[in-house]
């Protein structure tokens, strides 16, 4: 399978996808091996692709310059999050099928992140999606491109992502996750934040809506008081820790 990415951009779909856990920091998903910021800046020099640019942040796909193959990326978390019946469009997501990507020529491109974040009960699945005009239609494949990553496909261009289980990949920066499977509180609370950061909820809490700000309020509150699965809660408190801020004279 050929894959477009924009409008002149493609690859081809390889047997081989990334050996590499994500990370899932609740504002992104990120699949690599470097372990600090200096590690990723050597990364995005010796690799050619997507990336980051001042004022500008679309989704990363990095490939190794020699190869063309997939090396590593990054995926922003979408702020709006779709309404039940939206999701109920894209849901069931057609099933995975492991593979890589083979760039068609070393080039760098730009890959534009997504805006619309459909989640299942209880948010056993993140998808986003590149615009609601995806909605519109099936989508045709999933390509596992990582552990519980997959890259959505609509007409044959990648149209948004999908991460399954991301409770079990939380994690801060550049930390790998915890191995153990999470905590039943830590999905719960996973849940609740992912509320409080998309809309329309984050919209209320800006606003200063006793409802939402109680909300957000309990969330910081049984998040510093679970004592088990600490690694996973730290990152949730990290999540809302602007929001926290931000309203620390409620």
């Amino acid at each position: 399978m050929r894959l477009a990415f924009g409008n002149d951009w493609h690859a081809t779909v390889t047997v081989d996808p990334l050996p590499i856990m994500p990370r899932f920091s609740g504002n992104s998903v990120d699949i690599a091996h470097y372990a600090d910021v200096k590690e990723r800046e050597r990364f995005l020099l010796a690799t050619f692709g997507s990336q980051e640019r001042l004022w500008d942040t679309p989704d990363v796909l990095r490939f190794d310059p020699d190869s063309r193959k997939l090396a590593g990326a990054e995926f922003q978390m979408p702020a709006e999050s779709a309404s039940i019946e939206d999701t109920a469009r894209v849901i069931p997501l057609p099933a995975v099928r492991p593979g890589g990507l083979r760039a068609d020529e070393v080039r760098d491109f730009r890959l534009e992140m997504c805006k619309v974040l459909c989640r299942t009960p209880g948010d056993t699945v993140l998808t986003s999606l590149r615009d609601r005009d995806v909605l519109g239609e099936p989508l045709e494949a999933r390509i596992g491109i990582a552990p519980d990553v997959a890259l959505l496909v609509q007409h044959g261009t990648v149209v948004g992502w999908s991460l399954t289980d991301p409770a079990r990949y939380l994690t801060q920066a550049f930390a790998a996750p915890d191995p153990n499977p999470p905590f039943p509180a830590t999905r719960r609370l996973l849940t609740e934040c992912l509320d409080l950061i998309t809309e329309p909820v984050v919209g209320d809490v800006m606003d200063g809506e006793p409802a939402a700000l109680a909300r957000l309020r309990s969330a910081d509150q049984a998040l510093r008081t679970q004592h088990e699965d600490r690694s996973r809660a730290d990152a949730l408190l990290a999540l809302i820790a602007n929001l926290v801020e931000d309203h620390r004279n409620w």
